[in-house]
């Protein structure tokens, strides 16, 4: 290490490293500098250096110990004169121990608050003196009610600034009128007697399927797209020889070609029929149409003063012949067995109960496909005396409407065409051996997934009559008023 510039150098040797001497029983050993050596070795080279003699004494080494004992020594020999020894007297904990009235943390003189709590009076915890406040007296006590009797039982003060408060007087309900106040409404008045009115229409009591025999879905979808293929058609124009036999009731009816059975003209306004066992669905039209829009409709301002009458009814009605006996029944040849058959309503097809009248009556726009049931599709209405349902415009299972037909009656149906401030209601009514027995209004509400339009049986279209044949059956259609066991108005 440099301590100074080369000029400043000095010739003097170095101090050397101090001799140790070995002790003649060291055995080669050296001998260890006490720890007071190694504490002065220890000491900064300033202080070393002035407790070292020069170096020219020889006599003397230049690393010897300083005299004495080593400060270790003297600590253990004299615990009163060294610095590391403790204080005079006994130690803290001990004197806690011995005077507890001299320490901090010693607890306060006197017994513990628990066990005794004197002057209570003055004592901060103490309860207040006199009895709990439930038992005080009333008049002092801060909860009390107010004097005087509740206020159910008396009735303060009316003020009439006060809208809180009930008016004076006892309740209405208690309250007797004068004569002049006590009149009632009279309700009677203003509400009509609904004893006459018709049955309210029955609701969601569509069928799926007929429960006697139904058609096929190849004749329904058959039927469907011949119904698309021939629109319904404008109001006709009557030529004189059709217009003179609308006037006398003298009405023809017509049958496809299809048609398994017979119809027989009797009189002026009387046809008989019979069908075939093996006979398919069919429908007898009438022709002409028993409701012409031209000549007949209550909304053409003319037809109306012509007739002087705001309705249109058209009627007609059908007879079935009672039961033969058995024995004329079994001698019977003819092909046409009259009266035996089944299967109709919903769609017809295979044969059915004997008991089952395989007919129906209704009305049908035109044209209508002469191969399927009235009241199955588009501009149609009938009731099928196999089920005694009603369809409109239905070719599913139809709607409850009356008992099935019986043989040996006479059944009638009819539409009344009403102007009614300048719009048409419909209604539709049956009869039964001259009475009417059901009826329903053509717009009446229906099931809206089920029921479809009834369009073309609303007035706007020319209607015609339409008689529904099946299987084996015999019947006589009555268009000659005068021999209707049933008489309507308006015609």
């Amino acid at each position: 290490m440099c301590f100074g510039s080369k000029d400043k150098a000095d010739d003097t040797p170095g101090p050397r490293p101090a001799q140790h001497q070995r002790s003649p029983q060291a055995s080669g050993k050296v001998n260890m500098p006490s720890p007071a050596q190694s504490h002065y070795q220890q000491q900064p080279q300033s202080q070393w250096q002035q407790q070292q003699p020069a170096h020219g004494d020889s006599s003397q080494n230049d690393y010897a110990p300083p005299s004495g004992p080593p400060p270790n020594f003297g600590h253990s020999q004299q615990h009163s004169s060294t610095d590391y020894a403790p204080p005079s007297g006994p130690p803290p904990s001990w004197a806690h121990n011995q005077s507890s009235t001299n320490d901090d943390f010693a607890p306060p003189p006197g017994p513990p608050p628990t066990h005794a709590r004197p002057n209570q009076s003055n004592h901060d915890f103490a309860p207040p003196p006199g009895p709990p406040p439930s038992q005080r007296q009333q008049h002092h006590d801060d909860y009390a009610p107010p004097p005087g009797p509740p206020p159910s039982h008396h009735r303060p003060p009316v003020n009439d600034d006060d809208y809180t408060q009930p008016p004076p007087g006892p309740p209405p309900s208690q309250f007797q009128e004068s004569a002049a106040n006590n009149k009632q409404h009279d309700w009677e008045s203003f509400v009509p007697d609904t004893a006459l009115f018709p049955p309210p229409p029955a609701f969601f009591t569509g069928y799926d399927r007929s429960h006697t025999t139904n058609a096929t879905e190849e004749e329904a979808n058959a039927g469907e797209a011949w119904c698309v293929q021939n629109p319904l058609t404008a109001p006709m124009d009557l030529d004189p020889v059709a217009l003179d036999a609308l006037r006398t009731h003298n009405i023809r009816l017509m049958a496809s070609p299809q048609f398994r059975g017979k119809l027989d003209w009797v009189t002026q306004g009387v046809w008989r029929g019979k069908t075939e066992k093996v006979a398919g669905d069919a429908c007898i039209i009438s022709y002409p149409p028993l409701y012409c829009v031209k000549y007949d409709s209550p909304l053409i301002p003319s037809v109306a003063a012509a007739q002087r009458k705001t309705t249109k009814s058209i009627y007609y009605e059908v007879s079935i012949p009672p039961p033969r006996s058995a024995a004329a029944a079994s001698s019977n040849n003819n092909p046409f067995l009259g009266g035996r058959g089944g299967g109709g309503g919903g769609g017809g097809g295979g044969g059915g109960n004997d008991d089952e009248i395989t007919l129906a009556l209704g009305f049908t726009a035109l044209p209508y496909p002469a191969f399927r049931m009235p009241g199955w599709h588009r501009g149609s209405l009938a009731v099928h005396g196999d089920d005694g349902h009603k369809y409109v415009n239905d070719r599913w299972g139809g709607k409850d409407f009356t008992r099935p037909f019986r043989r040996g009656e006479t059944y009638g149906i009819g539409m009344t065409f009403t102007n009614t401030g300048g719009r048409l209601d419909v209604n539709v009514f049956f009869t039964r051996e001259g009475r009417i027995t059901e009826q329903w209004d053509l717009h009446e509400e229906g099931d809206a997934e089920q029921d479809l339009p009834v369009t073309g049986l609303e007035g706007f279209h020319d209607l015609s009559c339409a008689i529904g044949t099946y299987s084996a059956v015999e019947f006589e259609a009555v268009f000659e008023p005068s021999r209707w066991k049933f008489r309507p108005q308006g015609l």
